[in-house]
């Protein structure tokens, strides 16, 4: 495995931890967590641009 797989497989872990912990802060719904979960960054841009 070279660096490039390893930065975009942690990448995209983050970004599901990050969206995670954003919806369940806003929302105290574990659906909606592993909704926003699944959909990673797209949900941390689209928070950082409503709020």
């Amino acid at each position: 495995m070279n660096s490039k797989d390893s930065v975009v497989k942690t990448g995209i872990g983050f970004g599901s931890v990050l969206a995670i912990t954003i919806s369940w802060s806003v929302n105290q719904s574990i659906l909606w967590a592993i909704i926003h979960g699944v959909f990673g960054w797209l949900y941390v841009i689209y928070y950082a641009l409503v709020r």
